[in-house]
């Protein structure tokens, strides 16, 4: 089997949840089957390995961007159109237009990441135009993946599908305890982590909110951060709420010292309003700490019983599963190996194995 995929994700996305999935698919497709990568910018080291990968990069890096994605669509166009492959499997939607889609050359699965564009407009897609290159793309496709039990029940709410077009595959992470005893220095003070984006619908300020609270009880608590450093918004909240010496910025982590700050952490807390999977609860449970997390959209899938949940709107909710955590360091440790049964369920291996069922049963 033949089966064409874009190089969207790996491009825009080097080291992501996405890209981790496309990649271990790939690497676990039958030898005998030859997956097709194109409009790559350069073979990097974070694209997939399988024998018969065929890779077609894309050469033309112009500026102005306009013209690069002109160019980079049109080359996609004419390897779809070529109509040298089984299956076409998209990364994301952008390479696809409703002229393409309206005549579909080989069966299309097309995996549906979240729905967090038509819930968050106002912050993610003010012009109506991802979501719109998403509906016809879900209209246009054979089978649908997605990501969680969550995304399927929102796709199925707000699109006229049948549902069995639809399949469920969880993600997975790679990252785990074993990597995380590197020589990086670690807070001297005992940390909350938070992992991430923070903007918006990621809804940071409750828990900025809950950690001032915290601080009049456990001012030797420290909320760590990993990701971009503060905006002025946020330090200013910080500064406002006299906790701008507990809200320690750490920058980006690599996977060895991101695993380590896992382990060492009192808690991970993700206070997120929506999420189509959610990989760091599941990072932060492989790692072996407790998750806190909002009981919300698919956050309660990848968490399942192992963690704390708290109501997403109330950091006085929030702020209650911090103190039993701190408090309680003979549930925090069951809380621990709950997690690792947890995290146990996800595997890429399962993910890959559940996507070629879905290839097998349209091509």
């Amino acid at each position: 089997m033949r089966i064409l995929y874009d190089g969207t994700i790996f491009n825009s996305q080097p080291y992501g949840g996405i890209n981790r999935y496309f990649c271990n698919v790939i690497g676990a497709l039958p030898k005998d089957w030859t997956p097709l990568l194109t409009t790559c910018e350069s073979y990097k080291d974070n694209q997939p390995e399988h024998p018969n990968l065929e890779v077609h990069p894309c050469r033309w890096q112009f500026r102005p961007r306009r013209i690069s994605n002109w160019l980079r669509y049109n080359y996609f166009k004419s390897i779809y159109n070529a109509k040298k492959f089984d299956l076409v499997h998209p990364t994301y939607y952008s390479l696809l237009s409703a002229e393409d889609l309206s005549h579909c050359p080989s069966p299309m699965v097309l995996t549906v990441w979240d729905m967090i564009h038509e819930h968050f407009p106002e912050q993610l897609d003010i012009t109506g135009q991802q979501a719109a290159l998403k509906e016809k793309a879900i209209h246009a496709a054979q089978a649908i993946i997605c990501i969680s039990q969550n995304t399927k029940k929102d796709l199925l709410e707000r699109f006229t599908i049948a549902e069995e077009k639809v399949s469920v595959v969880y993600l997975a992470s790679e990252l785990d305890i074993k990597s995380s005893y590197g020589l990086e220095t670690l807070p001297h003070q005992p940390y909350f982590l938070y992992v991430g984006t923070r903007y918006g619908y990621k809804n940071f300020e409750i828990l900025l909110q809950a950690m001032a609270k915290l601080n009049k009880r456990h001012p030797e608590v420290q909320l760590c951060l990993v990701g971009s450093p503060l905006t002025g918004d946020e330090q200013a909240l910080s500064k406002a709420l006299n906790i701008e010496a507990q809200v320690v910025s750490l920058g980006y982590a690599n996977d060895s010292f991101l695993a380590k700050l896992y382990r060492c952490s009192v808690a991970f807390i993700y206070p997120s309003l929506y999420e189509g999977f959610g990989i760091p609860p599941l990072e932060a449970m492989k790692c072996g700490t407790v998750v806190i997390a909002s009981n919300a959209s698919s956050i309660p899938e990848v968490v399942g019983h192992a963690g704390l949940m708290f109501a997403p709107h109330s950091s006085d909710d929030l702020l209650e599963k911090m103190f039993y955590v701190l408090e309680n360091p003979g549930e925090r440790e069951a809380l621990i190996q709950k997690g690792f049964c947890q995290a146990d369920k996800f595997s890429w291996q399962k993910a890959a194995q559940e996507t070629m069922a879905v290839y097998q049963k349209v091509a």
